[in-house]
């Protein structure tokens, strides 16, 4: 690369860590996709190339560019999540408006290789409760913010291209909450805590007009399971419960596939992705259930403009289950139950090599009540309403 490009790129991430903030649940902690194009459709990218954007959804996709491009952009947020039990109110999170930013760079380095970088925040939920009246839905406070650094490098050949990430994860979680006690409120937190992990996420698409069919692209991806450990959090937030758990908080490993169909200005992707998040530390501690995610996305282009629509479906992650303990934390504090998303976007070239990429999600109301009859609070059930809107922008430079 050029001096001038690494100097955007190193400015991208100064500002990409300076600036990240906390994300809201969408396919249970994680984002629907990462980058504007693919949130437009409907988070669908596992066979459809969104150039460097593509990096963290399919690398193997940064095959698609024609020399280097880099791709700057955010997410502003705007969830509406109010929760009521033990007999009181329905009380709104204050934690209602984020912005989260997005770097990606790819690069052409042969007609074989290719090769990126980028960071992204990529998962993350939480409340704040903290405004409600004293004792009110226990104050509670929950962040947690998932931020994720990535070198991308892909092989094509014919119609085969192959990809590999390997990903630096950074994670913190704070969890406080006020214990009511025959002395008061106690204040229960340890504090925020922080961790790095490392994980990878593997590639592979195949285009078919090598063979003669034009259009029809399909792919591939694996990502790994990362390990986080918080310390002191979870054990300090769960144990006034009597609940025995770790501090470990694990992003699950991820499966999926993708088929995606080009005529003339006419693009039609789907794709499907297994979440084991039951198999995930922490997470399978608090019953989640691993998620079967279809994405559905529509693409028209022409000329410099093109517009997007699309649809992704998930049932909730978070479940009812025996422990009431489990149920009471994961409406409270971990309320990751959005369901269906309803998407837009569209993309304007101003020139040969100057876009600007928009996308807007909205995800209607999800409403879940769990029992938690048996804490003996005056009210046997605990009551989340939970629903979404989210802006994101995105603009790109070919060099």
């Amino acid at each position: 690369m050029k001096k001038s490009k690494l100097h955007l790129l190193g400015t991208g991430i100064a500002l990409s860590l300076m600036t990240s903030t906390l994300l809201h649940a969408t396919n249970g902690d994680s984002l629907i996709a990462v980058g504007t194009k693919a949130r437009g459709m409907g988070g669908t990218g596992i066979a459809i190339s969104h150039g460097a954007e593509s990096t963290l959804v399919n690398p193997a996709l940064i095959t698609g560019i024609e020399d280097t491009e880099i791709s700057f952009g955010g997410i502003l947020f705007m969830p509406d999540i109010s929760t009521n039990f033990a007999g009181a109110p329905s009380y709104s999170s204050d934690a209602d408006t984020s912005f989260t930013p997005e770097v990606s760079i790819a690069h052409k380095l042969d007609d074989n290789w290719f090769i990126g970088v980028g960071i992204w925040g990529t998962a993350g939920m939480g409340t704040d409760y903290s405004n409600a009246p004293a004792g009110a839905n226990f104050n509670m406070v929950t962040n947690l913010q998932l931020l994720q650094f990535g070198i991308p490098i892909a092989y094509k050949a014919n119609g085969l291209s192959l990809a590999v990430t390997p990903i630096l994860q950074y994670g913190n979680l704070d969890i406080d909450y006020g214990m009511p006690t025959p002395g008061g409120i106690q204040k229960i937190g340890a504090g925020l805590a922080q961790d790095f992990g490392f994980g990878y996420r593997l590639g592979a698409t195949y285009d078919f007009s090598s063979l003669g069919v034009n259009g029809l692209t399909v792919g591939a991806v694996y990502k790994s399971e990362i390990d986080m450990e918080y310390k002191h959090q979870i054990t300090t937030a769960t144990g006034p419960f009597g609940l025995a758990l770790s501090d470990h908080l694990e992003q699950p490993a991820e499966i999926g596939v993708g088929i995606a169909y080009t005529m003339k200005q006419h693009t039609l992707a789907f794709d499907y992705k297994k979440v084991k998040w039951s198999s995930a530390k922490g997470y399978g501690d608090f019953g989640w259930e691993d998620q079967n995610v279809y994405s559905l996305g529509y693409e028209f282009s022409q000329d410099n403009w093109a517009l997007r629509a699309g649809y992704n479906y998930a049932k909730s992650a978070v479940v009812e289950g025996r422990d009431p303990r489990l149920n009471l934390f994961n409406l409270l504090g971990f309320p990751a139950t959005s369901e269906q998303h309803y998407t837009v976007g569209g993309t304007y070239g101003f020139t040969d090599k100057f876009s600007l990429d928009l996308a807007y999600v909205y995800s209607p109301a999800s409403n879940k009540t769990y029992d938690i009859s048996a804490l003996g609070m005056p009210s046997s059930s605990i009551s989340t309403e939970h629903k979404e809107n989210s802006v994101s922008f995105q603009l790109t430079y070919k060099f």
